[in-house]
């Protein structure tokens, strides 16, 4: 979440509702505006460059992962005295056990309340909520708490995303995406309490390097594909790859934040949502969509690192959905050629025939010369030194996100009784 934009995601100003409309024109009275000062196709690439970063110095939003692994062990094969009615004696114990401290658990959730944060300061704001620092009171720890409107959840027809993003968070665990620890609800608000990650955006160093080198974009790729190819074996597609959505943790690792796009799919979704500049061409096309929208997404990101701005923009929502249709794209020479190879295979139009969307899935990628010299092992335990390590002086430090008056967490009014019921599941 944040105050400045890009092109705003759809659905900031539209309800993002699902839509079979063919009619191109018709989506972009509930697309986002973009920004000025975009460079034209006919310009150099270095003046676009120039021009496109007065653009992207106002994108959107965000809030601010864990892993958890299981192990188990099989008994020796050894004879035992045990009688099958001691063994089913044993079992029933152990599973009186285990519920036992599930509703221990369970009792210790019920407990946990607002009133153990402290609030210290708004960190990101969006169109219908904020995310603040805070402070939990039994520990002293930090953690980043995302504050929802109901009404304005409800206003802008946000209601099943919120709720998507909730269920999936809950479900996740993987190094790349922000851990969700907490969640719940009061009168007029909804609260996801996240694991704080201190280094900001992704998109912020970007803006201030104008483009990463060859290997700085790789590492961050690398980590990216980890994290889709986990989303994808859940079913899940995230739907809002961008560099705003990239955090960086302490030591420099990312962390995919935001994911209120994101949804569980049987087969497809005709969802009309995203950023415009990095929307896939099935999306605008109506013609339902799946997974693939995130590899798409991925070459759209690969290229914006190594050039500084993405390969699809215009003045207006209309000209950026006519470029991603056509699917040109111009190639500065500066660009690696291995690089290039990959992004083009991302940003094929058909997505029958796209990178990772194949029989292969994600393997493909991650068989791409791009990536011949990584230990894939190495990536996922993080092992891969950073390329840029955050500067942080103290746990807490917010000084790598932007400042937000605090008179703009104004109150909002109290939901009707009507109005809370829609959240009764969250």
């Amino acid at each position: 979440m944040r105050g400045r934009s890009r092109s705003q995601s759809l659905s900031e100003t539209s309800s993002c509702s699902s839509t079979t409309t063919s009619d191109l024109s018709h989506k972009l009275s509930s697309a986002a505006r973009i920004s000025d000062d975009v460079e034209s196709d006919t310009e150099t690439s270095e003046a676009a460059s120039a021009k496109v970063n007065g653009k992207l110095n106002q994108r959107t939003e965000t809030a601010s992962t864990g892993t958890t692994a299981s192990s188990s062990e099989d008994s020796d094969p050894v004879e035992s005295d045990f009688s099958e009615a001691d063994a089913e004696e044993i079992e029933e114990e152990d599973a009186a056990e285990t519920e036992e401290e599930a509703e221990e658990e369970d009792a210790e959730e019920v407990e946990y309340t607002l009133d153990h944060f402290q609030m210290i300061k708004t960190i990101g704001t969006g169109t219908f909520g904020r995310v603040c620092l805070c402070r939990d009171k039994t520990d002293n720890s930090f953690c980043a708490m995302k504050i929802l409107a109901m009404c304005d959840v409800i206003r802008l027809k946000q209601v099943e995303h919120v709720k998507n993003e909730k269920n999936i968070l809950a479900e996740i665990h993987h190094p790349f995406v922000v851990n969700l620890k907490w969640y719940t609800k009061d009168n007029t608000s909804l609260y996801m309490l996240f694991e704080y990650v201190c280094g900001g955006e992704l998109f912020t160093y970007l803006r201030n390097a104008g483009r990463f080198n060859n290997s700085t974009a790789n590492f961050y790729a690398c980590e990216i594909v980890l994290a889709l190819e986990y989303l994808h074996s859940l079913s899940i597609v995230y739907r809002d790859l961008k560099p705003e959505n990239l955090l960086l943790d302490r030591d420099g690792h990312l962390k995919i934040t935001d994911f209120g796009f994101a949804k569980k799919l049987k087969d497809r979704t005709w969802t009309l949502c995203g950023t415009p500049e990095y929307l896939a061409p099935e999306i605008l096309q109506s013609k339902g969509h799946n997974k693939a929208v995130d590899w798409w997404a991925l070459g759209v990101l690969i290229y914006e690192m190594l050039i500084g701005y993405p390969p699809f923009y215009d003045d207006n929502p209309l000209g950026i959905y006519e470029k991603i249709l056509s699917g040109k794209v111009e190639w500065p020479r500066s660009m690696d050629a291995i690089a290039k190879d990959l992004v083009k295979k991302l940003l094929v139009l058909d997505r029958t025939k796209r990178i990772g969307n194949m029989k292969n899935g994600s393997d493909d990628v991650k068989r791409h010369r791009w990536f011949k010299h990584l230990d894939w092992t190495d990536v996922y335990n993080r092992k891969l030194k950073p390329p840029i390590v955050p500067q942080v002086r103290f746990e807490g430090d917010t000084s790598n996100f932007d400042e937000y008056p605090e008179a703009d967490a104004k109150k909002t009014r109290l939901p009707s009784s009507a109005e809370r019921k829609l959240f009764d599941d969250f």
